[in-house]
């Protein structure tokens, strides 16, 4: 089978260009699947959150209320929850079936630059411009701890697929692994 024969390519050669979702006037700064894969959601320097049916492509809701742009999205693993993160310094939680906002999660005297639920859904991570990582109950909105040790700008935030381990990324050029249920610090890896 020639190239040619298996359909349309994307101009690189690499792959299939399958949509083009359009409609934020700015840059995106993050995109997100749910776990179910029948969302998309996608943050931007517009300030908006916009979330997309990934069978039609259409544009489901735009979520509006963060001032200033939007550098992070997640959804929770059961798809009940999207979180945005932006430099505004907030979280703010959606309900992504309804677009309605659940939540604005405060703390952060710098920007949000990283968002991510626990594989549970018990716990939601951010990391900011601030130095810290902060662990909320996304449930309640509580904070339940501010990690710190960094010495710049957390630039990402993760947890392992067992929930157990948390690592954050920074401009500081080192990683941390912290244990997720106590927030001890286990190790720093320097770049």
């Amino acid at each position: 089978m020639e190239r040619g024969d298996i359909g349309p390519e994307s101009p690189s050669g690499f792959g299939l260009l399958l949509q083009t979702l359009e409609g934020h006037s700015d840059l995106v700064w993050s995109v997100a699947f749910s776990p179910d894969g029948r969302r998309l959601a996608s943050g931007s320097s517009d300030n908006t959150v916009r979330l997309w049916d990934t069978a039609t492509g259409y544009l489901q809701y735009i979520l509006e209320g963060h001032s200033d742009l939007v550098s992070s999205v997640a959804f929770s693993h059961d798809c009940r929850l999207l979180v945005s993160g932006s430099s505004d310094n907030t979280l703010r939680l959606w309900d992504p079936a309804t677009g309605g906002l659940q939540q604005t999660l405060k703390g952060h005297s710098d920007s949000v630059s990283s968002v991510a639920f626990s594989p549970d859904g018990r716990l939601l991570a951010s990391g900011s411009g601030d130095k810290t990582m902060r662990l909320w109950d996304p449930a309640t909105g509580d904070l339940q701890q501010t990690l710190e040790g960094h010495t710049g700008w957390i630039s990402s935030v993760a947890f392992s697929p067992d929930g157990r381990l948390l690592v954050s990324g920074s401009d500081d050029a080192t990683l941390r692994l912290w244990d997720a249920a106590t927030g001890a610090p286990l190790q720093t890896r320097i770049k």
